[in-house]
């Protein structure tokens, strides 16, 4: 589900007609619409971190999964 931004903390209300005109906004909703992925995955992602530190799994393990280090993982995550 995407969430709606106010033209306030998009910077639309910025926008002058006349220097920036109309135009199709399929790639501005195309942006949203991935930031909107980007969070929701962001999010899986600490909660499947999240179940394997529960199930007893190591930040070396973790971290390899990340493709990274422990410490680089748990720098990340640990705090979560």
């Amino acid at each position: 589900m995407a969430t709606i931004q106010r033209t306030s903390d998009t910077g639309l209300d910025a926008l002058d007609p006349v220097t920036h005109p109309g135009q199709d906004a399929a790639s501005f909703r195309r942006i949203i619409a991935a930031r909107e992925t980007v969070k929701a995955a962001d999010a899986e992602l600490r909660a499947a971190v999240r179940a394997a530190r529960e199930a007893g799994d190591s930040w070396t393990i973790i971290g390899a999964a990340l493709d990274t280090t422990r410490q680089a993982a748990f720098q990340r995550f640990g705090h979560d």
